[in-house]
């Protein structure tokens, strides 16, 4: 499964060794295999494909399909805005026998993960709902309301959110712990941080026990509306009520503490988080990497990060060659370029853009012709560049250089 990560972003490559190993190793594949590869496979819409493995799947009693096989399936339809796609997946489960609540869920939260949440209305509230399901939605009503709750708010659609929180209380639906930690981050990621508070305080009133997730939220709005001394006295009332902080409480309270300019401090929470049984990840690198400003500092925190055993995400290598890039500073660009291949992470297209303009800026149009064009052969979206000569990107490449 790790060698199939490192072909995320070529579905050809993924798919030769995922059918190499079988033949040539005789490797008997599990159903998480089959389904990290089928997840690839749909993200560059290779559906016939995907279904081709879902039959071969059935073949093997390792690697029968399952809930997860699906829900990938759910999404990658979905992300490809192939609605019906998605809702005919989930009408064919009763041949793997999977057309049940689970299924219904993953369908719903697909739907609404992805900017489908109109169509997660109707398909669980609307004239054509399920009526199969009708009564799955009224036995797990604070779920699925919590569900199309949060679908709005990944469609930043705030006044409909609000709505929809209004509603919730016309149609008698109970708000849970959920609900109030999706509502919350709503307020903040609106611009509303003190309406966040106030609900933590509505929250206390009712007597609703917070877990990690609902305090991590209340932390970083607090952090915002009233500073980050505010945040830690919350931090520490957390402690208090025997909530352990988890990784995302500490890379909270370490962004906090970046945005403020207190990076001396953040570098002591990095420090004490292997003390509070909180392994630092690529996100908590991530905090130090948007705000620190001197390139030889930037890589040796991330040398250290590789080190240390994270292996950096893809969004990682973007950013840094994004930062650089503005920057001016091409050699560091090739180090993090450099890494990305020893560590035998494919480039997607965010990478080698980032790459390309950072190499345009600098007047070297031809190597960045040749990385270009090294991209829209893998099928890579290539952003249209008149330096480049490559105004039609789509119909393919225009190989004259720009005068």
């Amino acid at each position: 499964r790790e060698t199939l990560s490192c072909y995320a972003n070529d579905w050809k490559r993924a798919l030769e060794f995922f059918n190499w190993v079988e033949t040539d190793c005789h490797f008997t594949h599990t159903t998480d295999t089959y389904n990290s590869v089928i997840d690839i496979l749909g993200k560059f819409f290779e559906f016939d494909l995907s279904w081709n493995l879902i039959h071969r799947m059935k073949d093997n009693p390792s690697s029968i399909p399952n809930h997860a096989t699906f829900r990938i399936m759910f999404k990658r339809y979905v992300t490809a805005h192939l609605v019906n796609e998605a809702m005919g997946t989930f009408n064919k489960l009763d041949e793997f026998g999977l057309k049940d609540e689970v299924s219904y869920c993953n369908l719903v939260d697909a739907l609404c993960e992805y900017k489908h949440v109109i169509e997660a209305q109707e398909l669980c509230f609307g004239e054509n709902k399920n009526v199969g399901f009708s009564g799955l939605v009224e036995m797990n009503k604070t779920k699925i309301y919590n569900m199309i709750l949060r679908g709005w708010f990944k469609m930043s659609w705030w006044g409909k959110c609000r709505e929809f929180w209004e509603e919730m209380d016309k149609r008698g639906v109970v708000k849970d712990l959920h609900s109030y930690s999706i509502y919350m981050d709503i307020m903040c990621k609106s611009g509303k941080p003190w309406k966040a508070v106030k609900l933590y305080k509505e929250m206390k009133k009712k007597g609703i026990k917070m877990d990690v997730v609902a305090y991590n939220t209340v932390i970083r709005a607090v952090g915002v509306s009233e500073g980050v001394d505010f945040a830690m006295r919350v931090y520490r009332e957390m402690r208090e009520m025997g909530c352990q902080p988890s990784v995302v409480t500490c890379n909270t309270v370490i962004k906090l503490l970046c945005e403020n300019g207190r990076v001396r401090e953040a570098y002591a929470v990095l420090a004490e988080m292997p003390k509070k049984g909180c392994v630092p990840d690529v996100i908590t690198y991530h905090c130090f990497f948007r705000c620190l400003e001197k390139p030889r500092e930037i890589l040796g925190l991330f040398d250290r990060m590789i080190e240390s055993g994270i292996r950096p995400k893809m969004d990682t290598y973007v950013m840094l060659l994004r930062k650089f890039g503005r920057w001016g500073f091409l050699r560091p660009v090739f180090v993090v370029w450099k890494k990305m291949e020893e560590l035998g992470c494919s480039p997607d297209e965010f990478a080698y853009n980032a790459l390309v303009d950072a190499l345009i800026d600098k007047g070297m149009l031809d190597m960045a012709r040749k990385y270009d064009e090294e991209m829209f052969a893998k099928g890579l979206s290539a952003k249209p560049r008149e330096e480049l000569g490559t105004k039609l990107v789509q119909g393919g490449l225009d190989g004259e250089q720009s005068g």
